[in-house]
Order: structure tokens, then C-alpha cells, then sequence
């Protein structure tokens, strides 16, 4: 029965029985009512994904008034990136692959195209946009527009271009060279990486992803942070966030992975494994090496445990050879060691992390030694006498 065929026979009963039994009536045509509503909406949602139809206009929707940003037609960004052909395939993610895109105007972009259609794919694309539209940071990357959500044919979301890659890609992948990345380089980088993860802090944001592929270089080696899809709005009134654990292995913090807690602790634990890749050039997994060090944190807990930082450095940086750069490296491994305990209690937050002072203002090798301020507490007598403090016992 139709609800206008149903409002009739409402106002025909009101008249015969009077107001007192027409009310419950009335009660029942606003429940139908509703869940028709209901029902129409659902149908609505699940058509955006199951729908093929490519004459549906429904891609004219005007995101700008969604999110803030501009909107992008699926055919201009298909044939920016050459029809998503794999010679413009910069990075391949969870959630979907990055390409490089020339608009017609000569931007160029990096367009993400997630892999296929369902609601975990929306939700994080609507995650990026949420996340990215209401951060401004130098060291993060921004967001320049997307496809409709209604889009048919794929949800896309177009980036700034960063040309040189990734951290990953320069420290153990193709763009690998001898003294490609120097020390003063591997500095820079930590700070500015640090300075992103304290902005998102702040503004109540934990990544939840924080690793080496995910941190873009520019020509001048400036960092980037990328990859959102992961993130989560943290209120700050609560300790923690429950959910279940997600990241990428050798990233993870094992207290979130045991307890299910998810806090700003745990991009710190991430971030120091990104100071340990940054000190040695391994990757932070690797099958190759021995059951107890696959993962690059736990070689590192025990390089530092029986005092043989040396054997954690990468010999290209000039441990050996500078005695400056020597205690700027085990003042990071330092840094780094706290970074990784197990009880986030012990770790630092990113404020207090690697922080330049006001007078750092270039990349020079002195400045970048000089002007690296970390938490007075030195750990090295605690690293030779054992000291309990620093357990790899997790608590819930």
C-alpha cells in the first residue's frame, strides 16, 4: 500500500473513530513511514557500489560542499593517469594504488585508486578526506580534491605530487645509493617527521601508520607524511581508543597489538622504528635475518642491550670516523630505545622527541648537530647495568 493511499484512509478513520484512535494510527504511518525512508537510503548507499550504469549523473554531486575540497570527474583523473596504466604506478598500498597524473591544466598529481568497491573502502576514503581537509602542515601532504563519493566507476583521491619517493625507497629500496641520504639528511628527516606526528597529535589525531614507505621526499629531501586511511580522531578526553589493531608488521606496537588499546604512544613506537631504520638502512622486516631479529626493533633492543650500537649503524654514515656524529647517533639510538619499550608509559611523546630550536634554520651537518635538543636523561648506564626499568613486559 502507498503512503499517500494510506494518509487517505488515515483522515477517512479520523472522521468516523475521532482523534483518540486516529493518534494511533498516525504513530503507525510515521513508523512505515520511516522505515520506508530507511530502506530507500540503504538501497541508495549500496547502488553507489554495485551500480555499472555510466550514464547515472549522479557524479555531478558537488563534493566542495561535502568536504571542502574540489571534485574531480572519474574520466578527467582516468585520463590524467594515462587509464591508471602501470608506467605511472608510483606506490601500491592496503587500500589502494598511487598514480602519477598530469591534469589539464599541467598539475601534476598523485591520484589513489582504491582497489575495489565496498563500504571498508568508502569508510576510508571518507577517513582521508575527513582527516586531511582539517590539517595544514608543511610536512604533511595535501589533499587537492577527489572523485564524487557517488562515483560508479571508483573512489580516487588526488595528492599533491612528491617526486623523489619514498624514505623506504632511498634507505633499502630502488632509489638505494651509497651516501644517497648522508647523516645531516637522516637528521632533517627525523625532525621534520617528528614535527608531523606532534602537529597530529595535537590536533587529536593518531596516524596509526607511520613507516618509512609512507614518508615522501621532495627534491630537497624534505619529508611529506602520507597515508591516512588508517588514522583516528583521539578526543582528548579519553586515556585510549579500542579497536582492533591495524598497521603494517615491524610497526605496530605490541601494546596495541596485545590489549587492543590504540594511543599517540603507538605512532611514537612506530616512529621509533623509523629512527632505527634511519640509523642502520635495514628494513624493518626482513625473513633473512635471524628468528628473534625479523623484526628490525627487536635487533636493535638487543644491539643496544649488549652495548654494540656499532653493529646497528650503518658503516656509510661515519660512526667510526666522526666523533660529533658518533654521539649524535647514540643520542638518537637513545631516543630510538626509549621509543620502542613495550609499557607506552616509558615512552616519550612526540613533543619531546627530536625537536630543532628556533636558531636551526638549514640542513647544514653542523647546525643539524648542534641544534638537536632530546630529554636530559641519558640511558647509556642503564643500558650497561640492565636496568629493570626497561622491560619488555606489556600490561592491559
Amino acid at each position: 500500500m502507498s503512503l499517500d493511499r494510506l494518509k487517505f484512509l488515515c483522515c477517512m478513520f479520523l472522521d468516523c473513530v475521532g482523534i483518540g484512535a486516529a493518534t494511533i494510527l498516525i504513530a503507525i504511518l510515521f513508523v512505515i513511514q520511516h522505515r520506508t525512508e530507511q530502506k530507500f537510503i540503504y538501497s541508495s548507499f549500496n547502488s553507489r557500489f554495485i551500480s555499472t550504469d555510466p550514464s547515472s549523473n549522479s557524479e555531478v554531486e558537488d563534493c566542495s560542499v561535502c568536504f571542502g575540497v574540489p571534485v574531480f570527474s572519474y574520466k578527467e583523473l582516468a585520463e590524467a593517469t594515462n587509464h591508471f596504466n602501470l608506467e605511472n604506478e608510483l606506490g601500491d598500498g592496503g587500500f589502494g594504488r598511487v598514480y602519477y597524473a598530469k591534469l589539464q591544466d599541467g598539475c601534476e598529481v598523485a591520484v589513489k585508486r582504491f582497489h575495489e568497491h565496498n563500504y571498508r573502502k568508502f569508510e576510508q576514503f571518507m577517513n582521508e578526506i575527513q582527516i586531511l581537509t582539517r590539517l595544514r602542515h608543511k610536512n604533511l601532504v595535501s589533499l587537492y580534491g577527489c572523485s564524487s563519493r557517488h562515483s560508479q566507476q571508483g573512489l580516487l583521491l588526488v595528492y599533491e605530487f612528491i617526486p623523489n619517493g619514498t624514505v623506504a625507497d632511498h634507505l633499502h629500496g630502488d632509489r638505494a645509493k651509497p651516501d644517497s641520504l648522508p647523516w645531516p639528511i637522516r637528521m632533517n628527516i627525523a625532525i621534520e617527521t617528528a614535527s608531523a606526528l606532534a602537529y597530529l597529535h595535537a590536533s587529536d589525531i593518531i596516524h596509526r601508520d607511520v613507516k618509512t614507505n609512507n614518508l615522501l621526499l621532495d627534491n630537497s629531501f624534505s619529508v611529506k607524511v602520507a597515508d591516512f586511511g588508517l588514522s583516528r580522531l583521539f578526543p582528548t578526553d579519553v586515556t585510549h581508543v579500542s579497536t582492533a589493531p591495524q598497521g603494517s608488521p615491524g610497526y605496530v606496537d605490541p601494546e596495541y597489538h596485545l590489549c587492543y588499546k590504540l594511543t599517540d604512544k603507538s605512532d611514537v613506537y612506530s616512529f621509533g622504528v623509523v629512527l632505527i631504520e634511519l640509523l642502520s638502512s635495514m628494513p624493518a622486516v626482513d625473513m633473512n635475518r635471524h628468528k628473534d631479529e625479523i623484526n628490525l626493533a627487536n635487533l636493535a633492543i638487543n644491539r643496544i642491550h649488549t652495548c654494540a650500537i656499532e653493529e646497528l649503524i650503518d658503516p656509510c654514515l661515519g660512526y667510526q670516523s666522526d666523533d660529533e656524529v658518533k654521539t649524535m647517533m647514540t643520542t638518537v639510538a637513545e631516543l630510538a630505545f626509549l621509543c620502542l619499550q613495550q609499557n607506552k608509559e616509558m615512552r616519550p611523546s612526540m613533543e619531546v622527541s627530536l625537536q630543532p630550536t628556533a636558531s636551526s634554520t638549514d640542513c647544514d651537518e653542523t647546525s643539524l648537530l648542534k641544534n638537536i635538543r632530546l630529554s636530559p636523561t641519558s640511558l647509556l648506564s642503564e643500558w650497561a647495568s640492565g636496568d629493570p626499568t626497561f622491560t619488555s613486559s606489556v600490561s592491559c
